[in-house]
């Protein structure tokens, strides 16, 4: 029997692949479809017109200040993605991204307000503290897992509390927080140097942070670390498996221990934009939630750099136009519909992979069964003729 027509398997795989590409997509744009339903639905319960509502969101988002304030927050949001897919792909579950980025932006803060140095060493110098901070924070849960076999999810949501606590010990005046001065009972440390200040770019929507083009860039040094690198390499078969990793001569409990600290590191960042463009202080009150919305951030957009950047600019713009849902003029809607928007569609994306995958799996077992059938039926018919 003749080998199978070369062209006739390229053409094969590249409608393989070609589906693959449009069932990954349809996996995320089932669950937002889902979500939008389901809010819909309780909107009209509780006795508001849903398409008001979505009126208003997306004619905020069509206007310039909006634009913004959707990149903005999208900024913050991607930041807080990327150090929970590192772990992630690592098969580990950081979920301390939010103690990790509290701590690494309360001793920022603190450098920040205690130095003035040259903007071109001053600004490094924060990054380097806030991923410092974190990377060694998180690498604590790495240190357990491999020394005493405790589990990431355990520690790390023990060293949120433990977190919790740092910054309530060490946030109080006459040591990270200004001993006189204080006008409120709200207790914040002293505003950074104009020296820590990064740069924003003026638009007609108003100050455009420059930390977008940082979010850039752990976006592309995440995806050519991952697809590039030995490290990424030995990461990615770490996470699949443990046991094949060793055999290949991989040192599975110095990956473990690195992938936290980067994670970490990574999450030290997340405070930096609201930090150095915005409040220019830590206080009480500064950001609470991040590192949870970050992780649902990366389930959304599977891990990946360009399919987190559209799931940090959904969940952005979610945020930045349901501010305007409560405003009398615009119907007085509840700011909670927001909320219940971001939970279903964390909840459906689960479902819809799963959906997705199952029949994805099954149609490409059929695109094979009936292609090698077609390719055997030709062998035959050809060999009948000759």
């Amino acid at each position: 029997m003749t080998s199978p027509n070369p062209d006739a398997k390229r053409s094969l795989a590249q409608r393989i692949n070609g589906e693959r590409i449009v069932l990954a997509l349809a996996a995320p744009v089932l669950a937002v479809l889902l979500s939008v339903a389901i809010c819909s639905v309780l909107l009209a319960t509780s006795g508001k017109n849903p398409f008001e509502a979505w009126n208003v969101m997306l004619t905020y988002a069509t206007k310039s200040d909006g634009q913004v304030a959707i990149l903005n927050r999208s900024t913050t949001y991607y930041l807080a993605a990327a150090a929970a897919a590192f772990g992630f792909r690592m098969n580990l579950f950081n979920i301390g991204v939010e103690g990790q980025y509290k701590v690494a932006a309360l001793f920022a803060a603190f450098v920040g307000s205690r130095l003035d140095l040259p903007s071109f060493i001053q600004i490094p110098l924060l990054l380097i503290t806030a991923m410092l901070v974190g990377g060694l924070y998180a690498s604590i849960a790495g240190l357990l897992k491999v020394l005493r076999g405790v589990s990431e999810v355990i520690s790390t949501i023990m060293l949120n509390a433990i977190a919790v606590a740092i910054v309530g010990l060490l946030l109080v005046p006459g040591i990270f927080a200004p001993e006189k001065g204080t006008t409120s009972n709200s207790i914040q440390t002293d505003p950074i140097s104009q020296s820590s200040h990064f740069f924003s770019l003026e638009t007609a929507g108003g100050p455009l942070w420059g930390f977008l083009f940082i979010a850039i860039l752990v976006g592309v040094v995440f995806q050519f670390t991952l697809t590039r690198t030995r490290f990424g390499f030995d990461l990615r078969a770490t996470g699949r498996s443990e046991s094949a990793a060793t055999a290949s001569g991989v040192n599975v409990k110095r990956m473990i221990v690195i992938s936290m600290a980067v994670s970490g590191a990574l999450a030290g960042l997340i405070g930096l934009p609201e930090l150095m463009q915005n409040s220019y202080y830590f206080g009480q009150s500064f950001q609470p939630g991040l590192g949870f919305l970050g992780i649902s951030v990366a389930l959304l957009g599977r891990n990946s750099p360009i399919g987190m950047a559209f799931a940090a600019l959904l969940f952005a713009f979610l945020d930045s136009t349901g501010s305007q849902l409560p405003l009398p003029k615009n119907g007085s809607f509840p700011f909670e519909i927001v909320q219940v928007m971001q939970g279903t569609i964390v909840i459906c994306v689960v479902v819809a992979y799963e959906l997705v995958r199952r029949y994805g799996l099954k149609r490409q077992q059929q695109k094979v069964g009936a292609e090698l059938a077609a390719q055997a039926a030709a062998n035959l018919k050809k060999e009948v003729s000759a």
